[in-house]
């Protein structure tokens, strides 16, 4: 339960790096920061950082009071991975939540990168890998998120749009094919 290992450490950030999509976010962010100035990345971080850690260890009990079993938010949350996927792939967007007047919480900390999308990730992920695992996916992706925070606009130049479209739809693929396993690894459970 509490051993550490590096495969899941890896498969679990890479699952986790490619929801938060913080690479892919870089014109949202450049552009945040051009309408409310500054944004506090530091800020920003820790506090996606919290919301995430934190829902991974009362989000099953949560689910729990309204009657929800793992499988079927595991299999519910391949549905959202798998749109997700398909924003990134085709570069069309299903589902946006709109911009609120501060930047670093909202809509930065939550829902760009603790969004919806990640909570689902988190939860789903549970039912496969070890919580001491997860838990130090989230940190090493929060430490590189706030390093493409702090740098973004060093990125976006370096990158430019075409770079960036590249980065976004290859790991909206690696996504998709994290979405066809999580479902056919909990689909078996709901039915028995």
């Amino acid at each position: 339960m509490f051993e550490i290992d590096f495969r899941e450490i890896i498969t679990v950030g890479m699952v986790l790096f490619a929801v938060i999509d913080i690479v892919g976010t870089i014109p949202i962010i450049v552009d945040l920061r051009s309408k409310h100035g500054h944004i506090e990345s530091e800020k920003a971080s820790i506090v996606a950082g919290i919301i995430m850690i934190v829902f991974l260890f009362v989000g099953e009990e949560l689910l729990n009071l309204i009657g929800i079993d793992v499988n079927s938010f595991a299999v519910a949350g391949s549905f959202v991975l798998f749109f997700l996927a398909l924003e990134m792939i085709l570069g069309i967007r299903i589902y946006r939540d709109e911009e609120a007047s501060s930047a670093s919480i909202v809509p930065l900390a939550f829902p760009l990168i603790a969004g919806a999308g990640t909570m689902t990730t988190l939860l789903s992920l549970r039912s496969q890998f070890s919580t001491i695992n997860i838990v130090v996916a989230i940190i090493l992706n929060i430490i590189l998120v706030y390093i493409v925070l702090k740098s973004s606009s060093k990125i976006e130049k370096i990158l430019g749009e075409n770079g960036l479209g590249v980065i976004r739809k290859t790991f909206g693929v690696v996504l998709l094919a994290i979405a066809v396993k999580l479902f056919a690894a909990n689909v078996k459970g709901l039915f028995i």
